[in-house]
């Protein structure tokens, strides 16, 4: 919490990456306690995707109009295809491309370590996505402001382009900060509305890896169980019957989960391997950088 005080771009998140292949790669490190970090990963992890549907209401979704709700889905889409197309381009890996494209186009850490357990990927992979979210994010944080003194938009119009092309939540409000507190409002329930189709494109996503897994290994489930409980969640939010400590409760447990999975994801990283991906993954990140920073102002602009 400290240091998400000092640097707002870094959310517990990341350090929990960073701390996990610090362990990780220790030597010596206890045979005996990989057992309960490679259960953490997978259960960690289910558990703090489902709760992070608390966080969500339809309402407040249908609330942003029509407009708005038609620019999220596009950026959502075509930051999605496109970073895709931009990793084969690049020659980065299919799995790294797919988890950068999921983080980029909806919310960060948090939908890379949903997608992660239903891609072919590496360890390496799940942590240098996390490290673009973190680099290009605290990019999009400090650039965006001169960005939108220079076009001269009103709050609300930060707000929204805010909330359509910054990667975290709290990136989102620092982008949108300087513009004030309705601003951030606003960019707030658009990047919610962004995290609303982390659970159709996991699905999507693990409907596509059956089909293209032919040989006898597990196939990843039609709708993984712990997507179908995000939705849940969302529908009990939705209802308006769960009072706020009870909300805020479940947004610190989420917080609390979502972190130790991924200290979990973090711990069987490589170094070595890590490296390997820097060069191509970076461009990747810059190049989906730009490409959801163009969509968000292109579309907030022209349809909201």
């Amino acid at each position: 919490m400290a240091i998400a005080g000092l640097l707002p771009a870094v959310s517990a998140l990341t350090v929990a990456v960073v701390v996990g292949i610090v362990a990780g790669n220790v030597p010596g490190f206890p045979v005996a306690a990989r057992a309960g970090i490679a259960w953490s990963t997978k259960k960690l992890l289910r558990g703090g995707v489902v709760l992070l549907g608390l966080q969500l209401s339809v309402t407040q979704v249908l609330g942003l109009g029509a407009g708005t709700v038609v620019a999220v889905l596009l950026i959502v889409a075509l930051t999605f295809a496109g970073t895709l197309l931009l990793g084969r381009l690049l020659g980065v890996s299919r799995g790294l491309s797919m988890l950068v494209a999921t983080g980029f186009s909806i919310c960060g850490a948090s939908a890379v370590a949903a997608m992660e357990s239903v891609v072919d990927r590496e360890d390496e992979d799940v942590a240098t996505s996390v490290a673009m979210v973190t680099v290009f994010g605290t990019v999009s944080m400090l650039g965006l402001p001169a960005l939108f003194a220079a076009l001269g938009l009103s709050a609300e119009q930060v707000g929204r382009i805010a909330g359509g092309s910054v990667h975290e939540v709290a990136q989102v409000v620092a982008a949108a900060s300087p513009a004030g507190a309705a601003a951030v409002a606003i960019a707030v329930v658009v990047k919610l509305s962004r995290v609303v189709l982390l659970a159709p494109m996991v699905a999507l996503v693990s409907l596509a890896e059956r089909r293209r897994s032919t040989g006898g290994g597990k196939r990843p489930p039609i709708m993984p169980l712990f997507v179908l409980g995000f939705l849940v969640a969302v529908a009990v939010r939705s209802t308006g019957v769960l009072p706020e400590a009870v909300l805020d409760g479940a947004k610190q447990l989420t917080t609390v989960l979502l972190t130790g999975a991924l200290f979990a994801l973090g711990f069987g990283v490589r170094i070595k391997a890590l490296l390997r991906n820097g060069p191509k993954a970076f461009a990747l990140g810059a190049c989906s950088t730009a490409l959801v920073t163009a969509l968000g102002v292109a579309s907030m602009l022209t349809l909201t």
